[in-house]
C-alpha cells in the first residue's frame, strides 16, 4: 500500500518562510516523479512544482524564484522550501507521486499566510 504523507504546514506572516515535506512509502517500484499542488479556498487545485527521478525540476510561474524543491532519494522524500510568502500562497498543499504507472496523493497540509 503506497502512502504519501505531507507535513510542515502552518501559519506564517507575509514575507516569511515555511518548509514542507512529503514522504512516500510502500512501493516496490521506483518513483518516477514527485510534486506539489495547492488548493486555495473556493478555487481549483493548481500545480506548484515537480521533480522527476532524473532531476528535471519545474515550477509554476506564480512561485518561480520564491519556492525551491529538493529531495532525498534514499528516503523517498520531497521538500518544498517556500520563501517570501504572500497571502495568495494560502491553501492546502498536496503532494502527488507517480510510481508504477499510478498516481497517489497525500492528505494535504494547510498553509496560511496572514498578518
Amino acid at each position: 500500500q503506497v502512502q504519501v504523507v505531507e507535513s510542515g504546514g502552518g501559519l506564517v506572516q507575509p514575507g516569511g518562510s515555511l518548509r514542507l515535506s512529503c514522504a512516500a512509502s510502500g512501493s516496490s517500484f521506483s518513483i518516477y516523479s514527485m510534486g506539489w499542488y495547492r488548493q486555495a479556498p473556493g478555487k481549483q487545485r493548481e500545480w506548484v512544482g515537480s521533480r522527476t527521478s532524473d532531476g528535471y525540476t519545474n515550477y509554476s510561474n506564480s512561485v518561480k524564484g520564491r519556492f525551491t524543491l529538493s529531495n532525498n532519494n534514499a528516503e523517498h522524500t520531497l521538500y518544498l522550501q517556500m520563501n517570501s510568502l504572500k497571502p495568495d500562497d494560502t491553501g492546502v498543499y498536496y503532494c502527488r507521486i507517480l510510481v508504477g504507472g499510478r498516481i497517489y496523493w497525500g492528505q494535504g497540509t494547510p498553509v496560511t499566510v496572514s498578518s
